[in-house]
């Protein structure tokens, strides 16, 4: 990036202590203090560290099966997604569990079968709309405290609950229109209570009411795999590499690389400034290798979430080396923080 852009990063934040483990972290978020949290995968578990890296707890070891999303509510209530489990729980910042939506090991029925032929991506599968949940990917907690929930593994809604967990509604269907979803991943609420949801394998943002009416679609994104609102409106979107050779729902077969990044757009949808993008220094600090989540802590700092592992390393597209490419603080320039190491993006 040039001179004048909004951040420098800070690559080696997280201090991970003696006998904690991950290979991926799949989500963060911060609470009303700025302390983050991690949800991770290989060991998988919550890991809470203060906003200067300092390590406070960790809790949840052998209780998840496939961590994917994680919120922490305006009570400090932390909300865990489970994709494996077909559940979301709710539990205190020290573990204590809550709340369950859905039912644990039993996936709702959508039609869904996993290992069959794809031409584009598994949620093929997906035949029809369900209820809650078939490998449910993410959280969002509206100003009312509503909840809302995507489905979209193995399913192809957003589900909306009360604060206590009742369900009102769900919206969404198998699809490429308007109002339809393949794989929602990731949602997030405005102040004025619309719904930010990213239609990943379609390449789009789909903003809808409260109550699910279509309003608009914003496509300057690719592969949406989470996105955060700031105070003043703008969207922080994480966008996941399409390798070439790999298929788009709406854009076809990708004749080159299309690598992760991070794209800032403003309250009407036009892109502010965008990083990483890069196909031949992709495991750089600054860069992505498989950006998964996202947050913005109250300093206006980000922190980026990598699943660098399960998605990378794993099927060889990354060096085993790579590995340490899971979690980036992002820090707002001019925030008067002294730092060492930083590097502009």
């Amino acid at each position: 990036m040039t001179d004048g852009r909004r951040f420098e990063v800070d690559g080696d934040w997280e201090r991970l202590p003696d006998g904690l483990r991950h290979a991926d972290v799949a989500a963060v978020d911060v609470d009303a203090a700025d302390r983050v949290y991690l949800f991770t995968r290989f060991d998988g578990q919550v890991i809470v560290y203060e906003r200067d890296g300092t390590f406070v707890r960790s809790w949840g070891k052998g209780l998840f099966t496939t961590p994917h999303g994680l919120t922490v509510g305006p009570d400090g209530g932390v909300y865990c997604v489970d994709a494996g489990d077909h559940t979301v729980r709710k539990f205190t910042p020290e573990g204590e569990q809550l709340m369950t939506l859905g039912t644990t090991g039993t996936a709702s029925d959508t039609g869904f079968v996993s290992g069959r032929p794809v031409h584009v991506h598994s949620v093929e599968g997906v035949r029809y709309a369900g209820g809650p949940f078939n490998r449910p990917t993410n959280l969002a907690v509206a100003p009312d405290g509503d909840l809302y929930v995507t489905d979209g593994y193995g399913n192809s809604r957003v589900h909306r609950f009360t604060a206590s967990g009742d369900l009102i509604g769900s919206w969404g269907e198998p699809g490429t229109g308007p109002g339809r979803f393949h794989l929602p991943h990731c949602l997030d609420i405005a102040a004025d209570g619309r719904v930010f949801v990213g239609d990943r394998e379609n390449d789009r943002i789909q903003i809808f009411t409260p109550d699910g009416e279509f309003i608009e679609e914003w496509t300057d994104v690719r592969r949406p795999c989470d996105l955060t609102i700031a105070p003043d409106g703008s969207v922080f979107v994480v966008e996941l590499w399409r390798p070439a050779g790999k298929r788009s729902f709406v854009h076809g077969e990708a004749l080159e690389d299309q690598p992760a990044r991070l794209t800032v757009l403003d309250r009407h949808g036009d892109v502010v400034e965008r990083w990483g993008d890069s196909t031949t220094d992709r495991t750089a600090v600054g860069n992505f290798i498989a950006p998964h989540g996202v947050a913005l802590d109250s300093h206006g700092d980000l922190y980026v979430a990598e699943v660098t592992y399960s998605f990378a390393i794993r099927p060889g597209w990354v060096a085993p080396s790579s590995g340490r490419h899971q979690l980036q603080k992002f820090l707002r320039v001019g925030a008067g923080e002294d730092t060492l190491a930083r590097r502009h993006v």
